[in-house]
Protein backbone atom coordinates (compact mmCIF):
# COMPACT_ATOMS: atom_id res chain seq x y z
CA UNK A 1 0.00 0.00 0.00
CA UNK A 2 1.35 3.41 -1.00
CA UNK A 3 0.96 5.99 1.78
CA UNK A 4 0.83 9.77 1.92
CA UNK A 5 1.66 11.77 5.07
CA UNK A 6 1.64 15.50 5.61
CA UNK A 7 2.96 17.24 8.69
CA UNK A 8 5.87 19.04 10.31
CA UNK A 9 8.96 17.04 9.39
CA UNK A 10 11.68 16.81 12.04
CA UNK A 11 14.45 17.65 12.52
CA UNK A 12 14.12 20.61 10.13
CA UNK A 13 10.65 21.60 11.30
CA UNK A 14 9.27 22.41 7.86
CA UNK A 15 5.75 21.37 6.92
CA UNK A 16 5.78 19.00 3.98
CA UNK A 17 4.32 16.01 2.19
CA UNK A 18 5.89 12.57 2.28
CA UNK A 19 4.99 9.46 0.31
CA UNK A 20 5.91 5.89 1.16
CA UNK A 21 6.12 3.16 -1.45
CA UNK A 22 7.44 -0.06 0.00
CA UNK A 23 10.50 0.62 2.11
CA UNK A 24 11.31 3.92 0.43
CA UNK A 25 10.37 7.52 1.08
CA UNK A 26 9.47 9.80 -1.81
CA UNK A 27 9.13 13.56 -1.66
CA UNK A 28 7.46 13.48 -5.05
CA UNK A 29 3.74 12.61 -5.34
CA UNK A 30 2.91 8.98 -5.98
CA UNK A 31 -0.33 7.99 -7.68
CA UNK A 32 -2.93 6.03 -5.75
CA UNK A 33 -1.49 6.87 -2.32
CA UNK A 34 -3.72 6.52 0.73
CA UNK A 35 -3.52 9.61 2.95
CA UNK A 36 -2.60 8.54 6.47
CA UNK A 37 -2.46 11.99 8.09
CA UNK A 38 -2.58 15.63 7.09
CA UNK A 39 -1.32 17.11 10.33
CA UNK A 40 1.00 16.35 13.20
CA UNK A 41 4.74 15.85 13.51
CA UNK A 42 6.75 13.34 11.48
CA UNK A 43 9.78 11.93 13.32
CA UNK A 44 12.42 9.62 11.78
CA UNK A 45 12.24 6.12 13.27
CA UNK A 46 13.98 5.77 16.63
CA UNK A 47 17.40 4.14 17.04
CA UNK A 48 18.73 2.32 20.10
CA UNK A 49 22.47 2.89 19.70
CA UNK A 50 23.55 0.38 22.35
CA UNK A 51 21.52 -2.72 23.14
CA UNK A 52 21.90 -6.48 23.42
CA UNK A 53 18.80 -8.28 22.18
CA UNK A 54 18.42 -12.03 22.48
CA UNK A 55 19.94 -12.33 25.95
CA UNK A 56 18.04 -13.59 29.00
CA UNK A 57 20.78 -12.81 31.50
CA UNK A 58 24.43 -11.86 31.78
CA UNK A 59 26.64 -14.75 30.69
CA UNK A 60 23.81 -16.60 28.96
CA UNK A 61 23.95 -17.77 25.36
CA UNK A 62 22.17 -15.91 22.57
CA UNK A 63 18.59 -17.19 22.28
CA UNK A 64 16.69 -17.08 18.97
CA UNK A 65 13.25 -16.97 20.57
CA UNK A 66 14.32 -14.06 22.72
CA UNK A 67 15.75 -12.32 19.64
CA UNK A 68 12.34 -12.54 17.98
CA UNK A 69 10.59 -11.22 21.10
CA UNK A 70 13.06 -8.38 21.55
CA UNK A 71 12.82 -7.43 17.88
CA UNK A 72 9.04 -7.20 18.15
CA UNK A 73 9.35 -5.14 21.34
CA UNK A 74 11.65 -2.64 19.62
CA UNK A 75 9.16 -2.12 16.81
CA UNK A 76 6.29 -1.64 19.27
CA UNK A 77 8.34 1.17 20.84
CA UNK A 78 8.92 2.76 17.44
CA UNK A 79 12.56 1.68 17.40
CA UNK A 80 13.33 1.08 13.75
CA UNK A 81 17.06 0.34 14.08
CA UNK A 82 19.44 -0.93 16.72
CA UNK A 83 23.19 -1.05 17.10
CA UNK A 84 24.38 -4.17 18.90
CA UNK A 85 27.91 -3.43 20.13
CA UNK A 86 28.89 -7.03 20.69
CA UNK A 87 26.68 -10.03 21.46
CA UNK A 88 27.07 -13.40 23.18
CA UNK A 89 27.62 -14.98 19.76
CA UNK A 90 27.28 -13.82 16.19
CA UNK A 91 23.81 -12.55 15.41
CA UNK A 92 21.98 -14.81 12.94
CA UNK A 93 21.67 -13.39 9.44
CA UNK A 94 17.87 -13.28 9.63
CA UNK A 95 17.90 -10.81 12.55
CA UNK A 96 17.60 -7.43 10.93
CA UNK A 97 16.82 -8.83 7.49
CA UNK A 98 13.12 -9.49 8.06
CA UNK A 99 10.38 -6.88 7.70
CA UNK A 100 9.15 -7.52 11.25
CA UNK A 101 12.57 -6.83 12.77
CA UNK A 102 14.45 -3.57 13.30
CA UNK A 103 17.40 -2.73 11.08
CA UNK A 104 20.59 -3.90 12.74
CA UNK A 105 24.19 -2.69 12.90
CA UNK A 106 26.34 -5.05 14.94
CA UNK A 107 29.91 -5.39 16.16
CA UNK A 108 30.37 -9.14 16.17
CA UNK A 109 31.55 -10.67 19.43
CA UNK A 110 33.21 -8.40 22.04
CA UNK A 111 37.00 -8.53 22.26
CA UNK A 112 38.44 -8.59 25.77
CA UNK A 113 41.52 -9.57 27.72
CA UNK A 114 41.56 -12.95 29.43
CA UNK A 115 39.32 -12.71 32.53
CA UNK A 116 38.43 -9.19 31.42
CA UNK A 117 34.71 -9.71 30.80
CA UNK A 118 31.77 -11.77 32.00
CA UNK A 119 32.75 -15.47 32.16
CA UNK A 120 31.77 -17.20 28.94
CA UNK A 121 31.18 -13.98 27.02
CA UNK A 122 33.32 -12.37 24.36
CA UNK A 123 36.57 -13.43 22.74
CA UNK A 124 38.86 -13.24 25.75
CA UNK A 125 42.38 -13.42 24.39
CA UNK A 126 45.94 -12.78 25.62
CA UNK A 127 47.47 -9.33 24.99
CA UNK A 128 49.38 -10.40 21.89
CA UNK A 129 46.15 -11.48 20.14
CA UNK A 130 43.89 -8.52 20.96
CA UNK A 131 44.73 -6.47 17.86
CA UNK A 132 44.30 -9.30 15.35
CA UNK A 133 41.06 -10.39 17.04
CA UNK A 134 39.64 -6.87 16.90
CA UNK A 135 40.46 -6.70 13.19
CA UNK A 136 38.77 -10.06 12.59
CA UNK A 137 35.55 -8.85 14.21
CA UNK A 138 35.61 -5.53 12.37
CA UNK A 139 36.24 -7.30 9.06
CA UNK A 140 33.20 -9.48 9.69
CA UNK A 141 30.77 -6.93 11.08
CA UNK A 142 32.02 -3.44 10.20
CA UNK A 143 32.22 -2.49 13.86
CA UNK A 144 34.24 -4.13 16.61
CA UNK A 145 33.62 -3.78 20.34
CA UNK A 146 36.51 -3.82 22.80
CA UNK A 147 36.21 -4.23 26.56
CA UNK A 148 39.26 -2.30 27.74
CA UNK A 149 38.55 -2.12 31.47
CA UNK A 150 36.82 -4.43 33.92
CA UNK A 151 36.70 -5.66 37.50
CA UNK A 152 40.34 -6.25 38.36
CA UNK A 153 39.80 -7.44 41.95
CA UNK A 154 36.97 -8.01 44.41
CA UNK A 155 36.66 -4.29 44.98
CA UNK A 156 38.52 -2.68 42.08
CA UNK A 157 37.77 -1.68 38.50
CA UNK A 158 40.44 -0.66 36.01
CA UNK A 159 42.29 -1.16 32.72
CA UNK A 160 42.71 -4.73 31.51
CA UNK A 161 44.96 -3.91 28.56
CA UNK A 162 47.60 -1.29 27.89
CA UNK A 163 47.01 2.07 26.26
CA UNK A 164 49.40 0.97 23.51
CA UNK A 165 47.24 -2.07 22.69
CA UNK A 166 44.09 0.07 22.57
CA UNK A 167 45.80 2.53 20.21
CA UNK A 168 47.24 -0.22 17.98
CA UNK A 169 43.88 -2.00 17.76
CA UNK A 170 42.16 1.26 16.84
CA UNK A 171 44.65 1.99 14.07
CA UNK A 172 44.36 -1.55 12.74
CA UNK A 173 40.54 -1.54 12.74
CA UNK A 174 40.47 1.81 10.97
CA UNK A 175 43.00 0.54 8.43
CA UNK A 176 40.55 -2.16 7.29
CA UNK A 177 37.69 0.34 7.08
CA UNK A 178 36.10 -0.68 10.37
CA UNK A 179 34.89 1.31 13.34
CA UNK A 180 35.56 0.64 16.98
CA UNK A 181 33.29 0.97 19.99
CA UNK A 182 34.95 0.83 23.39
CA UNK A 183 33.42 -0.24 26.67
CA UNK A 184 35.01 1.85 29.38
CA UNK A 185 33.92 2.76 32.89
CA UNK A 186 37.13 4.11 34.37
CA UNK A 187 39.14 7.29 34.08
CA UNK A 188 42.16 5.41 32.75
CA UNK A 189 40.03 3.56 30.21
CA UNK A 190 38.50 6.75 28.91
CA UNK A 191 41.91 8.38 28.60
CA UNK A 192 43.18 5.39 26.60
CA UNK A 193 40.11 5.36 24.33
CA UNK A 194 40.22 9.10 23.63
CA UNK A 195 43.98 9.09 23.03
CA UNK A 196 43.50 6.22 20.56
CA UNK A 197 40.74 8.05 18.67
CA UNK A 198 38.05 5.35 18.88
CA UNK A 199 34.69 5.93 17.23
CA UNK A 200 32.44 5.64 20.26
CA UNK A 201 32.71 5.38 24.01
CA UNK A 202 30.11 3.11 25.54
CA UNK A 203 29.03 4.03 29.08
CA UNK A 204 31.89 6.39 29.93
CA UNK A 205 31.36 6.14 33.68
CA UNK A 206 34.17 8.09 35.40
CA UNK A 207 35.33 9.69 32.14
CA UNK A 208 37.34 12.77 33.21
CA UNK A 209 35.49 16.00 32.48
CA UNK A 210 38.60 17.57 30.99
CA UNK A 211 38.49 15.08 28.09
CA UNK A 212 35.25 16.38 26.58
CA UNK A 213 36.93 18.90 24.26
CA UNK A 214 39.15 16.16 22.85
CA UNK A 215 36.13 13.89 22.44
CA UNK A 216 34.49 16.59 20.36
CA UNK A 217 37.64 17.37 18.35
CA UNK A 218 38.10 13.70 17.45
CA UNK A 219 34.38 13.18 16.70
CA UNK A 220 34.09 10.40 19.29
CA UNK A 221 30.47 9.68 20.15
CA UNK A 222 29.36 9.10 23.75
CA UNK A 223 26.64 6.56 24.58
CA UNK A 224 25.95 6.99 28.32
CA UNK A 225 23.46 4.07 28.73
CA UNK A 226 22.11 5.66 31.91
CA UNK A 227 19.09 3.33 31.91
CA UNK A 228 21.32 0.34 32.63
CA UNK A 229 23.06 2.05 35.54
CA UNK A 230 19.80 3.23 37.05
CA UNK A 231 18.44 -0.32 36.83
CA UNK A 232 21.49 -1.58 38.75
CA UNK A 233 21.48 1.16 41.37
CA UNK A 234 19.71 -0.81 44.10
CA UNK A 235 21.89 -3.87 43.62
CA UNK A 236 25.23 -2.06 43.31
CA UNK A 237 24.74 0.26 46.28
CA UNK A 238 23.71 -2.46 48.73
CA UNK A 239 25.91 -3.44 51.68
CA UNK A 240 26.52 -6.81 50.00
CA UNK A 241 28.73 -5.12 47.41
CA UNK A 242 32.40 -4.58 48.42
CA UNK A 243 32.98 -1.01 49.58
CA UNK A 244 35.39 -0.18 46.76
CA UNK A 245 32.97 -1.22 44.02
CA UNK A 246 30.06 0.41 45.83
CA UNK A 247 31.94 3.71 45.87
CA UNK A 248 33.02 3.31 42.22
CA UNK A 249 29.47 2.74 41.09
CA UNK A 250 27.87 5.36 43.34
CA UNK A 251 30.24 8.19 42.47
CA UNK A 252 30.14 7.25 38.79
CA UNK A 253 26.37 7.33 38.67
CA UNK A 254 26.26 10.63 40.57
CA UNK A 255 28.66 12.37 38.16
CA UNK A 256 27.24 10.86 34.97
CA UNK A 257 24.69 13.63 34.24
CA UNK A 258 27.41 16.26 34.55
CA UNK A 259 29.65 14.32 32.15
CA UNK A 260 26.86 14.18 29.57
CA UNK A 261 26.07 17.89 29.99
CA UNK A 262 29.69 18.98 29.65
CA UNK A 263 30.20 16.71 26.65
CA UNK A 264 27.05 18.10 25.04
CA UNK A 265 28.18 21.69 25.62
CA UNK A 266 31.56 20.83 24.06
CA UNK A 267 29.84 19.55 20.91
CA UNK A 268 30.23 15.80 21.48
CA UNK A 269 27.74 13.59 19.65
CA UNK A 270 25.52 12.02 22.33
CA UNK A 271 23.55 8.89 21.45
CA UNK A 272 20.74 7.12 23.30
CA UNK A 273 21.23 3.45 24.20
CA UNK A 274 19.60 1.11 26.71
CA UNK A 275 22.21 -1.69 27.07
CA UNK A 276 21.05 -4.87 28.84
CA UNK A 277 18.33 -5.94 29.27
CA UNK A 278 16.63 -4.19 26.34
CA UNK A 279 14.96 -1.26 28.00
CA UNK A 280 12.93 1.82 27.24
CA UNK A 281 14.66 3.98 24.66
CA UNK A 282 12.19 6.80 25.26
CA UNK A 283 13.13 6.80 28.96
CA UNK A 284 16.79 7.12 27.98
CA UNK A 285 15.90 10.06 25.72
CA UNK A 286 14.10 11.73 28.61
CA UNK A 287 17.11 11.12 30.89
CA UNK A 288 19.34 12.86 28.36
CA UNK A 289 17.00 15.85 28.39
CA UNK A 290 17.02 15.88 32.19
CA UNK A 291 20.85 15.84 32.09
CA UNK A 292 20.81 19.05 30.05
CA UNK A 293 20.37 18.25 26.36
CA UNK A 294 17.73 20.35 24.66
CA UNK A 295 14.55 18.32 23.97
CA UNK A 296 15.35 18.64 20.27
CA UNK A 297 18.84 17.18 20.66
CA UNK A 298 17.74 14.55 23.20
CA UNK A 299 15.21 13.28 20.67
CA UNK A 300 17.84 13.46 17.96
CA UNK A 301 20.14 11.28 20.10
CA UNK A 302 17.58 8.51 19.69
CA UNK A 303 16.50 9.39 16.16
CA UNK A 304 18.10 11.47 13.40
CA UNK A 305 21.55 11.87 15.02
CA UNK A 306 21.84 8.14 15.67
CA UNK A 307 20.55 7.37 12.19
CA UNK A 308 23.26 9.56 10.71
CA UNK A 309 25.97 7.71 12.62
CA UNK A 310 24.69 4.38 11.31
CA UNK A 311 24.43 5.65 7.75
CA UNK A 312 20.63 5.77 7.79
CA UNK A 313 19.02 8.90 6.30
CA UNK A 314 16.22 10.66 8.13
CA UNK A 315 13.03 11.67 6.28
CA UNK A 316 14.30 12.50 2.82
CA UNK A 317 13.83 11.38 -0.73
CA UNK A 318 14.99 7.80 -1.26
CA UNK A 319 15.50 7.12 2.46
CA UNK A 320 14.31 3.94 4.16
CA UNK A 321 10.69 4.37 5.25
CA UNK A 322 10.86 4.74 9.05
CA UNK A 323 8.44 7.41 10.26
CA UNK A 324 6.63 8.01 13.54
CA UNK A 325 3.69 10.42 13.63
CA UNK A 326 2.69 12.41 16.71
CA UNK A 327 -0.39 14.62 17.01
CA UNK A 328 1.66 17.36 18.71
CA UNK A 329 5.33 18.31 18.84
CA UNK A 330 7.01 15.61 20.99
CA UNK A 331 9.77 18.04 21.92
CA UNK A 332 7.27 19.99 24.05
CA UNK A 333 6.62 16.88 26.16
CA UNK A 334 8.93 13.91 25.63
CA UNK A 335 6.48 11.55 27.36
CA UNK A 336 4.44 11.76 24.15
CA UNK A 337 7.15 9.65 22.49
CA UNK A 338 5.44 6.60 23.98
CA UNK A 339 2.19 7.38 22.16
CA UNK A 340 2.69 7.83 18.40
CA UNK A 341 -0.54 8.08 16.46
CA UNK A 342 1.01 6.14 13.56
CA UNK A 343 4.10 3.98 13.08
CA UNK A 344 5.49 3.33 9.63
CA UNK A 345 8.56 1.15 10.01
CA UNK A 346 10.37 -0.50 7.11
CA UNK A 347 7.55 0.80 4.95
CA UNK A 348 4.88 -1.09 6.90
CA UNK A 349 2.03 0.62 8.73
CA UNK A 350 1.96 -1.04 12.11
CA UNK A 351 -1.13 -1.32 14.22
CA UNK A 352 -1.16 0.44 17.59
CA UNK A 353 0.58 -1.60 20.28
Amino acid sequence: MTLHLRGVVLPDGNTGDVWVDGDRISLEPLPGAVTLTTEGYLVPGLVDAHCHPGTFEVGAALDDDRLVADGAAYLRQGTSAVRVPGSASRLPSWFGAQDDMPRVAHAGVPVAAVDGFFPGWGRQVPPERIVETAVEEASSAGWTKMIIDWFTAADRYGLTMSEEVVAEATRAVHAVGGRIAVHTQSAAGCRAAVAAGVDSIEHGLHCPFELVDELAAKAIALVPTASAFLALEGEMTSEAVPAGLRAWFGTGLERHPRLVLEAYRAGVTILAGTDLPPGSLTSEIRWLAAAGLSPHDALGAGSWTARSMLGLPAIEHGAPADILVYPVDPRTDLTILDQPSHRVLRGRLLRSP
